[in-house]
């Protein structure tokens, strides 16, 4: 990728309501960034929403100051971008990316699990991290407090990343900003999605932990609560087709309710690594199809520009309940090139909101 469409990929996933799918659906329509740029001014003035499309100075910037973190942006497809995020629903297009550069992207397993871990989840977040790192797995987790951190500082001698839901200098929480550096000079990684100077906010960290179990083969539960961030990505693992294990606690603390619940529902009990390795040893990326690529470039012909009758059909047929797009089809008996067409205008006017499955819902 050239320098300038590396700028104009930035400044297509920087601009506002401009996520993941709707990037690409960009790409699918106009071919290049850089036409799906020229494009946005119009797009927009359909939607009746004004939105801030990110400028070249902007890119330029956020290129420069990342440098000077030694981090870089990494695109999919790419040969830095890590390979098993090419095969999860709405992957990013670009990740900031530091060090890493010696590690194993492909034989990798999540720990995650409570930020007010016991004394014992932490000593047994220990012995997994440590036994998965001296038999080549590459740790990934959160940096967040308890669980996460034990698991980094585990396996910083064989090799850990760490995913951020902020950006490279907004690192969370404040307290780990050391251990970040030490998880770099041992040869580990910090990635992100998220631009530099973002402050993390709660929703956020859902979309980091689909990255952390994107990254891995597998996600290992220590402690969690019932409803916990935890819980959330064992759930995105799932979604993601990968293995979910659960250490088992006591049925009197509250940190293992939501393992033990994960064991009920069918994760893997664990009590030692050999237990997630036994597991992971088929798990090669390249073994089957369970690993389909996510996406790949599909140009939406020229079509008729969707009339005021099409998007009133559409809007009619929308509701707060999530529905397939196909069926969305067959109800509003619009093509699927206007169907597409129309999707990627409300998306930008932030007027829907996508849910796993291809589910499309109104956003009120």
């Amino acid at each position: 990728m050239s320098p300038s469409q590396r700028v104009a990929w930035l400044r297509l996933i920087r601009t506002d309501n401009v996520g993941p799918a709707t990037f690409r659906q960009l790409l699918n329509r106009f071919e290049t960034a850089e036409a799906a740029l020229a494009a946005l001014p119009g797009l927009l003035r359909k939607t009746g929403k004004p939105l801030r499309i990110a400028t070249q100075a902007m890119a330029e910037d956020e290129i420069a100051g990342l440098d000077r973190y030694g981090a870089r942006i990494v695109a999919s497809g790419e040969a830095d971008y890590p390979n098993l995020l090419n095969h999860i629903p709405a992957s990013p297009p670009l990740i900031t990316l530091a060090g890493g550069q010696g590690l194993d992207w492909d034989r990798t397993v999540g720990i995650v699990g409570a930020r007010n871990a016991s004394s014992a989840g932490v000593k047994m977040t220990r012995m997994l991290a440590g036994e998965l790192g001296e038999r080549g797995y590459t740790v990934v987790s959160g940096l967040a407090r308890g669980i996460d951190t034990a698991a980094h500082r585990a396996s910083l001698s064989t090799g850990t990343i760490a995913v951020l839901a902020g950006g490279f200098d907004k690192i969370y929480p404040d307290q780990n900003i050391p251990l970040a550096h030490e998880i770099l000079d041992n040869g580990g990684a910090l990635l992100t999605e998220m631009p530099l100077g973002w402050e993390p906010r709660a929703r956020d960290f859902p979309r980091r932990n689909r990255l952390v179990s994107g990254l891995s083969l597998g996600i290992v539960v220590v402690e969690a609560a019932k409803r916990s961030g935890s819980l959330i990505t064992a759930r995105l693992a799932l979604e993601q087709n990968r293995d979910v294990f659960a250490v088992p606690g006591s049925p009197l603390d509250p940190r293992a309710e939501g393992g033990n619940l994960l064991i009920q529902q069918g994760a893997k009990l664990v009590t030692s690594a050999e237990d997630i390795i036994e597991t992971l040893g088929s798990a090669d990326p390249a073994r089957s199809a369970l690993f389909d690529r996510d996406w790949e470039p599909e140009l939406i012909p020229d079509t008729p520009e969707p009339t005021t009758d099409d998007r009133s059909r559409l809007l009619s047929a929308l509701s707060a309940t999530p529905i397939e797009v196909d069926e969305l089809i067959r109800q509003s008996e619009l093509t699927a090139s206007a169907m597409q067409m129309l999707l990627l205008e409300l998306d930008l006017g932030g007027q829907i909101e996508w849910s796993s499955g291809q589910l499309v819902a109104l956003k009120y």
